[in-house]
């Protein structure tokens, strides 16, 4: 029996109060594994693929970040995180809820799962936290040139100086996705390329805590972490022994279509020399594994590799 429990915290902004789940299993955990959820979604999306894991063993948690689900409160908003370096305190929020949790179950190893703008979240995490954690997923990521970084941050920072910070720009966010269909013939809605699951689908469209556009402080926040992520200097600190799986869609536009989730690979292997980097790319699924048709088998194999670095951690 999965018990589900809900919970408050202090965010780093120092103002803010950040919502958060765990799904807890019968008996002492084998692992425990956060959730990093992507922009414009909360943390209890991943209800389904919680309670999966939680069934075997894991103690599943994460929080909704900042301007997401349940952290929307008072005179916060949706899609505006902090206004003091959000890409910080985003990943200083999750790291929080980790300690939190680990001060429960002290001796559980620890796994880091990121999706999305989230997987951002988690790879800026592995930087600065990755000795204290025994593996991290990425899936759905990005790899974005540096010259379309930069041209981004750039036109964010004069917009947000002209129209605010919690403005909401209609060309910024077209900028963003209106090129993710152009591999979807006939596309039923502006957004097909999350997956093939209509009634996912339809569910986000129809959920205001889903279907917001970014303020342009959100979009500044996530240029930031872009920047961060792919600097190959920083991304010397993550620990070369860590295990990581990378996982995405090959249909999935976010990551070039399995283009951007093979680069981040090579950088891990070759570049940084990483010693337990996997690459998994899934046919016939776009964007949200976690909610694609056949769903079943990414949480088996996600499962599986958890298992595996649970072997070997308790054979070290």
């Amino acid at each position: 029996m999965v018990r589900k429990e809900e919970l408050t915290y202090k965010s780093r902004d120092r103002q803010s109060t950040i919502h958060a789940i765990k799904w807890i299993p019968e008996g002492q955990p084998v692992a425990l594994l956060q959730i990093i959820h992507g922009m414009q979604e909360y943390i209890d999306r991943y209800d389904e693929f919680a309670r999966f894991l939680a069934e075997k063993g894991i103690l599943v948690m994460g929080n909704d970040h900042l301007g997401h689900g349940g952290s929307v409160t008072g005179n916060s908003i949706y899609g505006f995180f902090c206004k003091n370096d959000p890409a910080t305190v985003l990943v200083r929020d999750a790291h929080r809820l980790k300690k939190m949790v680990q001060e429960e179950y002290p001796g559980v190893p620890v796994f880091i799962f990121g999706h999305s703008f989230g997987s951002f979240v988690a790879r800026e995490y592995i930087t600065r936290y990755g000795t204290g954690i025994q593996g991290a997923i990425i899936q759905g990521t990005a790899y974005m040139p540096t010259g379309t970084i930069k041209s981004l941050a750039s036109l964010v920072n004069v917009m947000q100086f002209v129209m605010g910070t919690k403005y909401r720009s209609n060309m910024i966010n077209n900028m963003a996705f209106k090129g993710y269909l152009k591999k979807i013939p006939n596309a039923r809605t502006k957004f097909d390329w999350l997956s093939h699951n209509e009634e996912s689908i339809d569910k986000y469209i129809a959920n205001p805590a889903d279907n917001f556009v970014f303020t342009l402080n959100g979009f500044a926040t996530m240029a930031e972490l872009l920047k961060r992520v792919q600097d190959v200097d920083r991304m010397e600190d993550i620990p070369k022994t860590l295990p990581v799986l990378i996982t995405a869609g090959k249909e999935d536009p976010v990551g070039d279509y399995g283009e951007a989730p093979q680069k981040l690979a090579d950088v891990y292997k070759n570049q940084l020399q990483m010693k337990n980097v996997e690459l998994k790319l899934y046919d016939g699924m776009r964007h949200e594994l976690q909610q694609e048709i056949g769903r079943e088998k990414v949480f088996a194999d996600q499962y599986e590799w958890l298992e595996k670095v649970l072997k070997s951690v308790s054979n070290n």
